[in-house]
């Protein structure tokens, strides 16, 4: 029973992170692009100011909720416990990114105004981008680990 409580907290708080990535992307990262920089700055700045507060909390204990999975699984359901394991290294790598590569994007960006704008905005944005799209690929792949692993456990 404990187990089950673990995977069902496991899965649903990726599903939350996974969720977090993928919303954004879907309703407005897809077009940035074609933002002007006066619009582009308003959303990154309420973007940040709404998430930060959010995912903050939520990326860490979405992964550390996976951690009682792996030991709980590690001798008796060694199916489980490998897609756990991928699953968890795939949400470092995403949990990484967000550290090393997006979040200082996102600082940066924070200090600009209109009339401040670097002249490698462009390429920052799309930097961020590109990153972003990763951590998606990421937590996606990382949750749909979960979910088979506890779904498709023979043990």
């Amino acid at each position: 029973m404990t187990l089950k409580l673990f995977e069902i907290l496991s899965i649903l708080l990726a599903a939350l992170v996974t969720g977090m990535f993928l919303g954004p992307w879907l309703a407005l990262s897809r077009s940035i692009r074609t933002l002007t920089p006066e619009v582009f700055l308003a959303v990154v700045h309420r973007m940040s100011a709404n998430m930060a507060s959010v995912m903050t909390p939520l990326m860490p204990v979405a992964w550390v909720s996976m951690v009682p999975v792996l030991f709980l699984s590690h001798r008796e359901k060694p199916f489980l416990f490998s897609l756990t394991l991928i699953g968890i290294a795939l949400f470092a790598v995403a949990l990484l990114v967000t550290l090393i590569v997006e979040v200082p994007i996102v600082k940066h960006i924070e200090t600009w105004t209109v009339s401040t704008l670097p002249d490698n905005w462009r390429e920052l944005r799309d930097r961020w981008g590109s990153f972003h799209l990763l951590r998606i690929v990421a937590s996606l792949a990382g949750l749909v680990l979960l979910v088979v692993g506890v779904v498709f456990d023979s043990k």
